[in-house]
């Protein structure tokens, strides 16, 4: 029986995060908390570990201090068996400049595959929430014979100018015919032409392939080098990119309801968005899913507590995500999601919200349709989300579909 490739994954976690501004004012992308206790890194990472790759490079960047720390005190392996997960800053190595882009990222980092020699590397982008076995991924390319296979999901037709769309080979759907960048007027699958495959940010190479198509791109001056517009393309023209269909991977664990789930965060409201999929009573995104576990580093923190139950004073959530240390004394939560170490005090209200870490909601006050970051003060009788002329007259941020951002540390009056 042949042995099992030896596979090297790497998490591309250096993203700025523009959009999500001002969640990412303080720190990387990957960063940003999600759904409570996590770190969008946690989805990645877990979908790595869950798949049996234990050989982990993230590879870091902008503002990069809380990450590296939430990956070292968070990701730790058995050093017995030679598994890791390590953050590696940007180095310089071949340059006084940063990473130029995502393929120039790994290319300034090819002495970790030197070092570690792998047959496969599975380079995987760190801001998306879904569940993926790669090993079923890593197995369908290596049967395909190509030498760089993209992660692909089925999406309709009408939202092809908000992807990178795979054009495909009408004659063998696994093969790459043509990788276009937000076209307007794609060709639809040759099994369901009102969808078309968008990449979803997740590779497949062949080490040495890999190794070779970063290096000629770093030659390139005219390149953007980046790994979905230049170094894909350079396969797809050398005829040796495939496409995995993520509808084809099976996690254990996935209900029908929550199959094939993958999500962008890339800007506010669809952050947003991604909550409000997890607190239904049969979630769209099922963070339950024993089989295929989220991994994350809270620990140490005591059981949430409800306390008061007075009339009109009764510590209550509903529909809501509680994470541990909450405390909900005498007040109300409603559709939202509660992060670790939030009080709500006595008959304040807190309706179709995320609170991160240590938020202090005090009396009286009122929260609604808000993202608020860690160490926020909301003192009694404030506002936020109830009158957006207020919301932005301090500073805060409005989207247009009505959510109001505030930012981490600021004590609302």
């Amino acid at each position: 029986m042949a042995s099992a490739p030896r596979v090297l994954a790497i998490v591309l976690a250096g993203g700025e995060g523009k959009r999500l501004m001002p969640l990412t004012a303080a720190r990387a992308k990957p960063a940003v908390p999600f759904g409570g206790i996590y770190r969008l890194v946690d989805f990645a990472l877990s979908n790595i570990v869950n798949s049996r790759y234990l050989h982990v490079v993230v590879l870091t960047q902008y503002k990069s201090h809380s990450l590296d720390r939430h990956i070292s005190k968070t990701w730790r392996m058995s050093p017995l068996l030679g598994n890791f997960v390590a953050p590696v800053p940007a180095q310089q190595r071949v340059g006084k400049h940063w990473y130029l882009g995502s393929a120039d990222a790994i290319y300034q980092c090819l002495n970790i595959i030197d070092d570690e020699r792998p047959d496969i590397v599975v380079v995987v982008g760190a801001d998306h929430v879904y569940r993926m076995d790669f090993s079923q991924m890593v197995d369908a390319h290596i049967e395909s014979g190509a030498r760089a296979t993209v992660a692909a999901i089925r999406q309709p037709i009408a939202m092809a100018d908000q992807f990178g769309v795979i054009d495909v080979d009408p004659a063998d759907p696994s093969k790459i015919r043509e990788f276009l960048e937000k076209p307007t007027d794609p060709t639809g699958l040759p099994d369901s032409p009102g969808e078309i495959l968008a990449s979803m940010g997740n590779y497949v190479f062949d080490a040495d392939a890999l190794v070779e198509a970063v290096t000629k791109d770093a030659a390139n001056p005219d390149s953007r080098h980046d790994m979905g517009g230049d170094i894909i393309p350079a396969f797809v023209t050398q005829g040796e990119a495939g496409v995995y269909d993520f509808i084809r991977n099976d996690v254990p664990g996935s209900t029908d309801r929550d199959r094939g789930y993958w999500r962008d965060v890339g800007t506010i409201d669809s952050y947003y968005d991604a909550h409000t999929d997890l607190i239904a009573v049969h979630p769209i995104f099922n963070l339950y899913n024993m089989e295929w576990p989220l991994y994350t580093g809270y620990t140490g923190l005591p059981p949430a507590k409800f306390v008061h139950a007075g009339p009109g004073r009764t510590g209550h959530a509903s529909e809501s995500i509680v994470s541990p240390g909450v405390l909900v004394s005498g007040a109300q939560a409603a559709g939202s999601v509660l992060s670790p170490g939030v009080h709500l005090h006595s008959w304040s209200n807190v309706s179709n919200s995320v609170l991160m870490d240590d938020v202090q909601v005090h009396r009286y006050a009122h929260v609604h349709r808000a993202i608020v970051d860690k160490n926020v003060i909301v003192n009694e009788r404030a506002r936020i989300g109830v009158d957006h002329d207020e919301d932005r007259a301090r500073g805060f941020t409005v989207t247009e579909s009505g959510l109001v951002v505030v930012p981490k540390g600021t004590i609302v009056d």
